[in-house]
C-alpha cells in the first residue's frame, strides 16, 4: 500500500518551489491530471510539468492542509482545504499510484468558499 503523505508532502513542495523537477518526481511518464473531473487532462508527465508552470503560484502563496477519507492499495482519496490571502478553498483529490510512490492518475475536485 502507498501511504499518501511522502506524496502529498512533495506536491506541496513543488507548489512552492515551481521547480520542474519537483514536479516531475511526482508522476509517471504516462500519468494523466484532471484539474477538474470531467476535462480534459494533461497527459504525460512533460505536459503536467509545462502546465503546471503555466499557472503555478507564488511560492508560500497558499497554507495546505489536508487528510485522508480512504487509502486503499493505489489509489488515496484526500480532503484539503486551500488557503490564500484573498479566498479559501474545499479541495478533494483523487490520487492513483504506482507501486514506488509516483501518481499515474491525479484528479482534483475544488469549490472556492464564500467571501462573505
Amino acid at each position: 500500500m502507498v501511504e499518501p503523505g511522502p506524496w502529498i508532502e512533495g506536491y506541496v513542495r513543488a507548489w512552492n518551489s515551481n521547480d520542474p523537477d519537483d514536479i516531475a518526481a511526482l508522476f509517471t511518464e504516462d500519468a494523466v491530471y484532471y484539474t477538474e473531473p470531467y476535462s480534459s487532462p494533461w497527459q504525460g508527465r512533460d505536459d503536467i510539468v509545462s502546465q503546471w508552470l503555466g499557472r503555478q503560484d507564488k511560492p508560500g502563496e497558499a497554507e495546505f492542509e489536508w487528510h485522508p477519507v480512504s487509502v486503499a492499495d493505489d489509489v488515496s482519496v484526500i480532503q484539503g482545504v486551500t488557503t490564500y490571502p484573498d479566498k479559501t478553498y474545499s479541495n478533494l483529490w483523487v490520487i492513483r499510484f504506482v507501486p514506488d510512490g509516483r501518481c499515474r492518475e491525479f484528479t482534483e475536485w475544488w469549490m472556492r468558499h464564500d467571501s462573505k
